[in-house]
């Protein structure tokens, strides 16, 4: 089976996002006319993520949304961080990024549920990720006036490189700073 080693890599390679084993497995079947365990093109994958962990390369195969995709090592992301600043020219506002945290955590969740959230319109926030396709329409809410609801997107996910929603960031996961300047001031009670 080592000769579809370099059809599997291609297929990764070539993918615009990340390709899932179901589509590797199709496009294989099409292609030789017969069908191959799964099994053995997960084994055929791992052999390509181990390959890609040495050292000499700088992207390795990542896991991301039920699909497989090539993604630049974490030790280079500063690198190609930089190199994106520099490209980049507009970037999501607070506003955008605290509507799509909202969006993220409490979907399906319609627009003026954001909007009690953070206690301002989200009009223009909401725009914009619709706009980058970070966010889609994913229904209509049984309640009055049935408004729409939003949720987040492949493309949310393969931007933030998650797997699942499962993967997101966890309120535990959030520590208070390690030091502070100074003491908290004493919570003074009026005693009447």
């Amino acid at each position: 089976m080592d000769f579809l080693l370099p059809h599997i890599e291609s297929l990764i390679f070539t993918a615009e996002e990340p390709i899932r084993l179901s589509e590797i497995s199709a496009c294989l079947e099409e292609i030789f006319g017969s069908s191959f365990p799964e099994s053995e093109l997960l084994a055929i994958i791992e052999q390509l993520k181990t390959r890609y962990q040495e050292e000499q390369f700088a992207f390795e195969i990542a896991e991301i949304n039920e699909g497989y995709r090539f993604l630049t090592k974490p030790v280079y992301h500063r690198t190609v961080g930089v190199y994106l600043k520099q490209t980049t020219k507009k970037r999501l506002s607070q506003a955008a990024l605290e509507t799509l945290s909202i969006i993220a955590y409490k979907q399906p969740i319609s627009k003026s549920d954001v909007e009690r959230i953070r206690g301002v319109n989200c009009d223009y926030a909401m725009q914009k990720l619709l706009e980058k396709e970070l966010v889609t329409i994913t229904g209509r809410s049984d309640g009055p006036g049935r408004p729409l609801l939003y949720g987040t997107s492949e493309k949310f996910m393969d931007y933030f490189g998650l797997k699942s929603l499962r993967d997101l960031p966890q309120p535990k996961d959030f520590k208070e700073p390690d030091s502070e300047i100074g003491e908290q001031a004493p919570i003074e009670e009026d005693v009447n």
